[in-house]
């Protein structure tokens, strides 16, 4: 049998080298994508879903209000191409680094087009369904905008647009892997408002005013939060006006939170008959992925219905 020419030789084994090679350079071609917080991160991990996984910064356990940047943390925002985060208000502690990180495509949720934005409450005696305001200025914006669906259906059409911009090889992957995201975002609105319905008129306490855009999507019946702010150690002061506003309301649950003591929370419900549980704004103990956000949401309308029913 005669020999291939050199020249074919070389060819096929150039062809050979770029095909053993081409899954290695697609992957090292994909987008550095970094997310702030759990929510966030599995909403960019679905519209990611084959093509790549963001990185979280702060871990479940951990509260925003407090973080703080490791080396390692401004390593990877030095390396990263996209960050998505929630805002300044939430996650100040990025607000420097990515000021000198020329290099990051930047994208606050809270700007995201089509996210519904509520303004503070003011207090923590606040009433419920007390929503007839108007939009509020950028200083004093709720950021938990992640805990109404809707919103992440939002989200997560920005994401599409932000990640389709960056890498625009995979521009249909990211479409399809948002519509496909969208839909199942749709579904789990429906399940929660009928899950939620029968205790829609319960009173109920907080621990923070992190809950707003839950209650106002499923009209639930909050009526304050334990303390103004999740850093801060409420006075004496404070601890007995909410006692005294646990038994006024005939509030039926006093809500703890796993990212802070729920020592506070024993105190509040002694010597009357509401009863302790726990609500989780980030999902502290639920393993990272694109279905965290989800179970999320469902653990917070189970933690509800369990409470509030008395099961």
């Amino acid at each position: 049998m005669p020999s291939q020419p050199r020249s074919s030789r070389r060819q096929w084994g150039l062809l050979g080298w770029a095909l053993l090679f081409a899954p290695l350079l697609a992957f090292a071609a994909q987008p550095v994508v970094v997310a702030s917080i759990k929510p966030v991160h599995a909403l960019v991990a679905g519209v990611m879903q084959g093509v790549g996984e963001p990185l979280l910064l702060v871990p479940g356990g951990a509260s925003p209000h407090e973080h703080s940047l490791k080396p390692s943390d401004a390593r990877t925002l030095g390396a990263a191409q996209v960050v998505f985060w929630i805002g300044p208000e939430l996650e100040s502690f990025l607000v420097k680094p990515l000021a000198n990180a020329p290099t990051a495509r930047s994208m606050a949720l809270l700007d995201a087009p089509g996210v519904t934005i509520l303004p503070l409450r003011a207090g923590g005696a606040w009433e419920a369904h007390d929503h007839d305001h108007d939009p509020a200025p950028t200083a004093s914006r709720d950021v938990h905008l992640w805990l109404d669906p809707v919103n992440a259906a939002a989200m997560v059409r920005q994401m599409v647009a932000v990640l389709g911009a960056a890498d625009p090889a995979r521009q249909a992957e990211y479409a399809r892997n948002g519509a496909a995201l969208i839909e199942r975002l749709d579904r789990l609105n429906q399940q929660l408002a009928s899950a939620l319905a029968p205790v829609r008129e319960q009173p109920y306490l907080v621990f923070h005013d992190a809950y707003q855009y839950f209650e106002r999507r499923y009209g639930l019946n909050a009526v304050g939060s334990v303390v103004l702010k999740p850093e801060q150690r409420p006075g004496a002061k404070r601890v007995t006006d909410i006692q005294a506003r646990v038994r006024e309301r005939k509030v039926r649950c006093v809500f703890s939170e796993p990212q802070f003591q729920p020592a506070l929370v024993e105190t509040i419900i002694a010597g009357s008959a509401a009863r302790r549980g726990v609500l989780d704004p980030l999902g502290a103990d639920l393993p990272a992925g694109p279905d965290a956000y989800f179970q999320l949401l469902q653990g917070l309308a189970d933690a509800l219905r369990g409470c509030l029913s008395g099961g």
